[in-house]
């Protein structure tokens, strides 16, 4: 018997082809079976269309029907092959036939080449299951593996190895009996033990089949590092080691270069060293550097343009996030290089046909522009997607909702089901849609049934989500990943709603059953008028009472806090940012709240050092350490004895040294004022 194809189960045939087609073929007339020597199944059914599948996967079917891929008469053959008789054991006698029994049905009795009698052959196929030891993909041999994906995507495959990636290996579990791994590109699904044909990937077939070798590689490694553990996260490969180079020696003389002269005192004569660095990133494959960079040279196009999207600290962000993640890789202590430098990471991966649920939208204003970013759960690889739209223009949300985008709008968009075969995911997990007349998507309402997504994106324990953000890698040097800590968290009840009109902030204090709270705080944009009126509206029960709040979670002043995107209530969800202004009713006016004095100490320091950036080590003016000193003497006195040294030594470097030392205090001092600002 195939155990291969006794043991898909309809979940498993759904994966690999859709729900609807399996449905459809279960509908159909059972046609004959009969199976070859070799394991080829043949199916004939009564309109005359013959089916082979010999072994090695659904791609490996031939129908005379015509159809291109896999049809629904392959699916058929393979559910009336389940339901063939298994076979009697060789030293069973066989049954006497009784001449004076009742018939029975045909189907029943059936028997293929191997001769088989009347005994399901589920049931055989479990009691095999139960008796063998468990199986792990990791004993997938690399042979195996080169039969299976070809020699040229296996040397694909042992360079991101080489380079290091990180996975999560999930083993199976009676609830869910498929062994899965989730890497930075796809997700990978064994689908039956021991046979790589019916491997599930989200990926388009065939464009990124190397990752089955890298699920199998994290399987082994999982083996042997962590046997028995369920749910495991793993690295993979990877030779980071002191004296190593990072790779990043190009990027970091852009910004030691950006760093001397500053954004005011550089013109357009750097974009061709931008553009040699982004090739050589873009080369090596490091994602994550390479996205820097590209956010860096915005930052100087912004200001040269006189662009409200210029920030000095963002800029100087940027450049310490360079020598972060160089530092990050060739110490001593190294992290492994995937994480840090995005090494695994294709530029873009085609996913399947995919089901996306809304979770709301944020509209910005960048000058005269107008952007719009959609975040999308995407279930199958529980993480969450962006789809981002820029337009010219002073548009606001309410404008924007009725916009359109791949056949519907964004607000439908950003609160509906979207089904499509369209998407392309990036390194970074931006998706977008194709356009084309053979593209695929479909837009169905949404009730906010947000319960029903993966649980590692749904929160209902606010004090374990303050733990997850606690644990969280510094952000330095943490994957560029868009929506990383987007969440839909659980509202038991609403404690509070208050306005801080100074700042034109709505504060918002949700609990979960435990009664452990978080803030949602949200702040007027011209471009949402509506953000603030809808938002408190929803809160306060006035489109039924409110079930979930999606959002992007942090951590301030030790509390949880929430940038909401949308508001599950009444049955539908809601998006603040694309609703319009609504005057009838008043907000509450709460204490206007002041950073309290570390954080401002902190804040202040920052911006003193993101200073030094924006005017360049070799233009700063004749009062800035005299500034610098007074910021230190304030964190000094704060407790913040570290923090506070390292700024001191930075004009120290600059008046003493050479400009590599001083670029290097500046560093020092700038990394450690920003995780002390994340910590805090």
């Amino acid at each position: 018997m195939r155990t291969d194809l006794l043991g898909l189960t309809t979940d498993s045939l759904a994966a690999l082809t859709n729900r609807g087609l399996v449905k459809r073929a279960g509908k159909e007339t059972a046609p004959e079976v009969r199976t070859d020597g070799d394991g080829t199944v043949h199916g004939v059914f009564p309109d005359g269309v013959t089916t082979a599948l010999p072994p090695g996967g659904l791609d490996a079917a031939h129908c005379t029907c015509g159809s291109v891929g896999v049809c629904r008469h392959v699916i058929g053959v393979i559910l009336a092959y389940q339901r063939l008789p298994a076979p009697v054991p060789v030293e069973a006698a066989p049954t006497p036939v009784d001449p004076d029994a009742t018939p029975v049905d045909a189907d029943a009795t059936r028997v293929d080449a191997e001769g088989v009698p009347a005994e399901a052959a589920s049931v055989v196929a479990e009691s095999v299951a139960e008796s063998a030891p468990p199986w792990s993909p990791g004993q997938v041999t690399d042979d195996e593996l080169t039969a299976r994906i070809g020699a040229r995507l296996m040397a694909a495959a042992r360079r991101t190895e080489r380079t290091g990636f990180t996975a999560r290996v999930r083993r199976a579990t009676s609830g869910d009996p498929v062994p899965q791994v989730e890497l930075a590109t796809a997700t990978v699904r064994f689908l039956v033990p021991g046979d790589l044909g019916f491997v599930h990937t989200d990926a388009v077939a065939g464009s990124r089949d190397d990752v089955i070798a890298l699920a199998v590689w994290a399987f082994r490694v999982a083996d042997a590092r962590h046997p028995g553990v369920q749910d495991v996260r793993v690295d993979v490969g990877g030779e980071p080691g002191p004296g190593g180079g990072s790779g990043l020696e190009r990027a970091l003389g852009l910004a030691g270069t950006v760093l001397r002269e500053g954004a005011a005192h550089l013109g357009q004569g750097l974009d061709a060293t931008i553009a040699d660095v982004q090739r050589h990133l873009d080369t090596a494959g490091l994602r994550w550097p390479l996205l820097a960079v590209t956010d860096l040279a915005g930052q100087l196009a912004a200001y040269r343009d006189r662009s409200s999207h210029y920030r000095p600290e963002l800029l100087a962000s940027h450049l310490a996030e360079l020598h972060a993640r160089h530092r990050a890789v060739t110490r001593p202590e190294a992290t492994l290089r995937s994480s840090v430098l995005g090494t695994a990471e294709a530029a873009e991966t085609p996913l399947r046909r995919a089901r996306l649920d809304g979770l709301g939208c944020r509209i910005r204003a960048v000058g005269d522009q107008r952007i719009a970013e959609v975040y999308l759960a995407h279930g199958d690889s529980a993480m969450v997607l962006v789809l981002r739209r820029h337009w010219d223009g002073d548009d606001d949300g309410p404008a924007l909702a009725r916009r359109r985008i791949a056949s519907s709008t964004l607000e439908a968009l950003a609160t509906g089901n979207v089904v499509t075969e369209s998407a392309v995911r990036s390194a970074s997990r931006t998706v977008r849609l194709a356009t084309g007349r053979i593209s695929k998507t479909t837009v169905g309402a949404s009730r906010g049934a947000w319960d029903e997504l993966p649980s590692s994106l749904v929160v209902t324990d606010l004090a374990a989500l303050g733990r997850e953000l606690d644990a969280l890698p510094l952000r330095p040097v943490r994957p560029r990943v868009e929506a990383e800590l987007v969440r839909v968290v659980a509202v038991d009840r609403v404690v509070s709603v208050g306005y801080a009109p100074g700042d034109q902030r709505l504060d918002a204090v949700i609990a979960d059953r435990a009664g452990n709270t978080a803030t949602v705080r949200a702040t007027h944009t011209v471009a949402a008028p509506g953000r603030l009126d809808s938002l408190a509206a929803v809160l306060l029960g006035a489109e039924g009472e409110p079930r979930f709040v999606s959002g992007v979670v942090g951590r301030t002043a030790g509390g949880v806090v929430i940038e909401p995107l949308g508001l599950s209530a009444g049955g539908r969800v809601v998006v603040p940012d694309l609703q319009p202004p609504d005057r009838s009713g008043r907000l509450t006016v709460a204490e206007d709240g002041r950073h309290e004095p570390l954080t401002a100490a902190l804040i202040d320091a920052r911006a003193l050092l993101a200073e030094a950036a924006h005017h360049g080590l070799s233009h700063l003016p004749p009062t800035y350490d005299d500034r610098l000193a007074d910021a230190a003497r304030r964190l000094t006195v704060l407790g913040l004895h570290r923090v506070a040294k390292a700024v001191t030594a930075f004009p120290a470097a600059r008046t003493h040294t050479v400009d590599e030392t001083a670029e290097q205090a500046w560093i020092d001092a700038y990394l450690r004022l920003e995780v002390a600002l994340d910590l805090n």
